[in-house]
């Protein structure tokens, strides 16, 4: 592969784009000039030729010298950061820090900048540092610049130093929450079976936590995107997951009785379906929650509606708009008129206008699952949780849904996330997500990732954050190539995960990032510094220091979120039994004979059964799968590890994976119904009653707080 030019070279280098990186089996790869181009090109530079190039620098070093202010301000407390200011050169300055409670801040320490001032537009402009005080506050304030002649402002982002870990070790609940329903639900488990859910493993088994999957919007039009890690929307809830009785226009909505009878017949439907039908059960419970919306609201009851649509504001609308819109012209904004096709445009507001109880029906929805979460998370507390609901935040949204129609000019075009190949992905994955633009983030003061990580920390204790190294850096595919043939973007993760930390510290909130995969190491440095915690995975946590076997449990990271196993893997009895070699064997998606991934699946877990005689917690020759599921969960509290997790699935015995990675309909992903071990559906009622259930739920209690 010949060489970029050096100008390519130089543009990449200025917006983050990586002209070449280390793969998996630490080689060095040289990224494509074609790459390049249109990775830049999805930034908005032109760089296809050399013209292109020098004519992008040219005006890179124009927009950098023209403001008077860097775009956004980041800082966290303790540490003495800097900024830049660019005036007429020898002209004075005046700064002062307005903070977020209207205090004001002078004094500001300049340090020495020996930078030459470059000539714009005939005139000199200087630049001058300044030192950021170590002492701010956390919060969001502001720069005032007088200089000029003139009054400029900026943003300061200023994020603790560090979060605080939770108090003592936590163990919780992992579950996919749409495929437990209980006797009373829709087709489908909603926020009240979580609720349930959480009271069950709090009151019973002291759990500190519940893990839940993304319950991010999906578009609601049929068919309903199964993938809860493919939303519509990141930043508002699927109202297929609203309890209807739960609403409390229900005990004034007349014909209750017809509303029992469209419950009792989807569920009825559930009860001989093999797979879960969003579908059908959105059709029944959209139909419910509508003659709900009808019924009048108290005087109360408006007020708070009110006060809830202007706390939501602009984005709340653009939401309800686009699902009215969907409902209209379909779920692909791309397909749709173009005059409707951004949400500034005036047919839109036309149309939001002409069709206002449509709109106002989907605001009303979100309104309804505010509610809800919030119940939902104060009970887990009563219970006696110390954290109670972890929420889940997926790396991207749909290409075609409502979050990238609303914030299309803040991710770039042309291009999707990904993972380039790795060890268990040998051509990439492309995840068909349009990534944020960090230009555009920062322009605007990240304004969008805050409200989305504020919204997804409103109603929880915790959230763990999907491919956290996302935050740091992206793999981005043009649009048409494969997965092999992206390279990565970098973000400032300083501002990315310093509004995490500041959002978790202001609702006491701990984050727990995925970090699995591949991972530059200073990266779990980073985030174990700011407070974040991991994730380890029993099966993929190998010795690398010493012969590939597992890792001791003594060994394993404190600060992390330790489990078993994960929704991309079959239950721990599925696993044990090669279920996850059996389907990627059916599927085609083996690289080599069935036997041999099979014989090397054997060996690991020979490696694991052997760890587990080391330690003393098994005796048995041959032991059961039942006894080995509860050994390898014993094992999790052999380690430092101050979050332990338990699926759902495991507890009841289940076999059957959620997710097949590399599929799409060739498996039902995302719509596997909870089973026991004899792959009869169980309700939340008989998880509840279930001894295996109660057996693992103990077997974690006493690893977080054992018999004195």
């Amino acid at each position: 592969m010949t060489q970029p030019a050096a100008s390519l070279v130089e543009l990449a280098r200025r917006y983050g784009v990586a002209t070449e990186y280390e793969n998996w089996a630490g080689a060095r790869i040289a990224v494509a000039e074609s790459t390049l181009v249109s990775v830049l090109g999805a930034l908005g530079v032109a760089a296809g030729t050399e013209d292109d190039r020098v004519a992008a620098l040219i005006a890179h070093d124009r927009e950098y010298w023209s403001r008077h202010l860097p775009p956004t301000i980041i800082g966290r407390t303790g540490t003495a950061s800097t900024f830049w200011v660019h005036v007429t050169h020898g002209n004075p300055v005046a700064l002062q820090i307005v903070l977020e409670d209207g205090s004001v801040r002078t004094g500001l320490e300049q340090l020495e900048n020996n930078r030459p001032p470059y000539e714009l537009d005939g005139a000199l402009i200087g630049e001058a540092t300044f030192r950021l005080p170590a002492d701010l506050p956390i919060g969001y304030h502001s720069l005032i610049l007088h200089a000029d002649a003139a009054q400029f402002s900026a943003p300061i982002i200023v994020s603790p130093a560090s979060l605080r870990a939770p108090g003592g070790r936590q163990w919780g609940l992992a579950t996919q929450l749409y495929s437990v329903r209980s006797e009373r639900s829709w087709g489908i488990g909603d926020l009240t079976d979580l609720t349930d859910l959480a009271v069950w493993s709090a009151a019973r088994h002291h759990a500190g936590f519940i893990l839940v999957n993304p319950l991010h919007a999906a578009a609601p039009v049929a068919p309903m995107e199964p993938s809860p890690y493919l939303p519509t929307s990141r930043r508002f809830v699927n109202p297929i997951y609203l309890r209807v009785e739960a609403i409390p226009e229900y005990a004034y909505v007349r014909r209750r009785n017809r509303m029992r009878k469209l419950r009792e017949a989807v569920q009825s439907r559930a009860d001989r379906a093999d797979q879960i039908d969003r579908d059908g059960a959105w059709k029944v419970k959209r139909s419910a929650l509508e003659a709900l919306y009808a019924v009048p609201r108290s005087a109360g009851r408006e007020l708070a509606y009110a006060a809830y649509r202007e706390r939501e504001g602009r984005s709340l609308d653009d939401f309800a708009t686009w699902c009215a819109l969907a409902e209209r012209y379909g779920g692909d904004w791309h397909r749709w008129p173009p005059e409707l096709q951004h949400p500034t445009d005036q047919a839109v507001a036309d149309f939001a206008t002409e069709h206002a109880d449509a709109v106002d029906f989907h605001r009303w929805l979100q309104w309804q699952l505010d509610d809800q979460l919030t119940a939902a998370q104060a009970t887990a507390l009563q219970t006696g949780m110390a954290l109670g609901i972890m929420h889940d935040l997926a790396v991207g949204v749909d290409p075609d849904g409502a979050d990238s129609w609303a914030l299309q000019d803040v991710l770039a075009l042309g291009v999707s996330a990904g993972a380039p190949p790795d060890e268990f992905n040998q051509l990439g994955q492309d995840w068909s997500q349009p990534p944020w633009r960090p230009d555009q983030l920062e322009k605007r003061a990240y304004e969008p990732f805050r409200a989305l990580v504020n919204a997804v920390l409103r109603h929880a204790g915790g959230v763990r954050i999907d491919h956290i190294i996302g935050l740091f850096r992206l793999w981005w595919i043009p649009n048409g190539a494969p997965p092999t043939e992206g390279t990565y973007v970098r973000y400032d993760h300083e501002a990315m995960i310093g509004i995490v930390a500041l959002e978790a510290h202001r609702a006491g909130a701990v984050v727990v990032g995925e970090d699995l995969g591949t991972v530059e190491p200073w990266v779990r440095d980073y985030l174990h510094e700011r407070g974040l915690f991991g994730t380890s995975i029993l099966w993929f946590e190998a010795d690398r220091d010493g012969n590939g076997g597992p890792l001791p449990a003594e060994r394993w990271r404190e600060h992390c979120l330790s489990a078993v196993t994960t929704h991309d893997l079959p239950p721990t009895a599925g696993y044990l039994a090669g279920e996850h070699v059996r389907l990627r064997g059916e599927l085609g998606l083996l690289t080599r004979p069935a036997e041999e991934e099979l014989a090397d699946d054997r060996r690991q877990q020979t490696r694991w059964l052997d760890e587990l005689r080391r330690v003393g917690l098994i005796d048995a020759v041959e032991p059961g799968t039942a006894e080995i599921v509860e050994t390898l969960h014993r094992y999790l509290g052999r380690t430092p590890s101050r979050l332990l997790s338990l699926s759902l699935a495991d507890a009841v015995g289940d076999l059957r994976t959620q997710n097949q990675p590399g599929t799409t309909d060739e498996y039902p992903n995302w719509r596997v119904p909870l089973t026991g071990p004899d792959g009869e559906k169980l309700l939340l009622e008989d998880v509840f009653t279930d001894t295996n259930a109660a057996r693992l739920g103990e077997i974690m209690r006493i690893a977080v707080r054992p018999a004195v």
